[in-house]
């Protein structure tokens, strides 16, 4: 049993172990990699996770509705990026049309986010914990980053090359 670890309960399923975070470009080649025990939620390390990477200002941010909070709106203005955070709806307050049309725009270009996750789950069994320990798993976590772009980069280029 891991020590360093803690449990979760996600979509009526308990998990045990850690969670990662991604920052990625447009492309979704991995910028920053940021790990925390399962239990963390996503609304308190924000401002960890944008550290992991130098962005420039004047981005957008696009994140899961997880990471929607008064706190991290605040962050992102000090940081000079710019809000593209997927809205959530509140207890007794549904999305707004507004909200839910905004929530589709950025799901258009969010799925490379999500690509990344999915590429580094299917070529490399990411989401495995093969060490214990928050160190261990982090240096994992980055090796699969690392791998990942070296996976990725060649198409990615060949992509945006002009003929």
């Amino acid at each position: 049993m891991d020590k360093e670890a803690s449990w979760l309960k996600k979509g009526g399923k308990y998990r045990y172990g850690y969670k990662k975070h991604y920052v990625t470009d447009n492309e979704g080649l991995v910028l920053g990699v940021v790990t925390t025990k399962a239990s963390t939620n996503e609304i308190a390390n924000l401002e960890e996770v944008l550290e992991a990477a130098d962005l420039p200002e004047n981005i957008p941010l696009k994140a899961d509705k997880g990471y929607q909070s008064k706190k991290n709106q605040a962050l992102l203005v000090k940081k000079k990026l710019k809000n593209h955070i997927l809205k959530k709806a509140k207890k007794n307050k549904p999305l707004t049309r507004w909200e839910k049309k905004f929530n589709k725009l950025i799901g258009k270009t969010r799925f490379k986010v999500e690509r990344t996750f999915g590429g580094i789950k299917r070529w490399f069994n990411g989401g495995t914990a093969r060490y214990k320990g928050i160190d261990k798993m982090h240096t994992q976590n980055l090796m699969e980053a690392i791998c990942y772009n070296l996976y990725r980069s060649p198409g990615i280029i060949a992509s945006n090359c002009k003929n």
